[in-house]
């Protein structure tokens, strides 16, 4: 059975991290999994899109398009994007049968020492606005299947309570 994890949360909580280690995780378990990267697709299929609520729910809609599809053609797809809106969110759950989403949560000043692409670093200097868990919008997910706090556990818990809840949902078999 293939299936979508949907990882969100604001910028530097860990999402693609953890959706790199899940995809290795699932990959040596057996199954066919891919990764999108909200960023990767981003940047390779219209690097000039701004991140105005517009732009971000069509965004959003397209990584949407491409999961639902590789889902339905028996891949495991893994996202990891912001996805700062519930109606974005919520319409990635319509659209996708086998939804399962995952909220990283970690207090902003881990995500500031974290950092991983100098974006609060530019942020906190003036240089960057809106951004994301910041200055700019991220709703909480209301009910998502998992909510991780990050800053509590290493890459490897969040990887094994996702494999827990998986298995508790009967995505997984093994």
């Amino acid at each position: 059975m293939s299936f979508v994890i949907w990882i969100t949360g604001p910028s530097g909580v860990g999402k693609t991290t953890l959706a790199n280690a899940l995809h290795d995780k699932l990959e040596k378990m057996g199954y066919t999994v891919e990764v999108l990267d909200g960023d990767g697709i981003r940047s390779k299929l219209y690097p000039d899109l701004g991140f105005s609520r517009e732009e971000r729910e069509m965004h959003n809609k397209v990584v949407v398009h491409f999961a639902e599809t590789l889902m339905r053609n028996g891949v495991i797809t893994i996202v990891s994007v912001i996805a700062p809106y519930r109606s974005s969110r919520e319409y990635a759950r319509k659209e996708i049968k086998n939804f399962i989403e995952v909220y990283l949560r970690c207090p902003i000043e881990v995500r500031i020492k974290r950092d991983p692409k100098g974006l609060y670093e530019r942020a906190l200097r003036g240089e960057l606005k809106g951004l994301t868990g910041l200055d700019g919008d991220y709703e909480e997910p209301e009910s998502p299947e998992l909510v991780l706090d990050t800053h509590t556990m290493s890459v490897e818990e969040e990887v094994e309570i996702v494999i827990k809840k998986l298995r508790e949902l009967g995505f997984l078999k093994n």
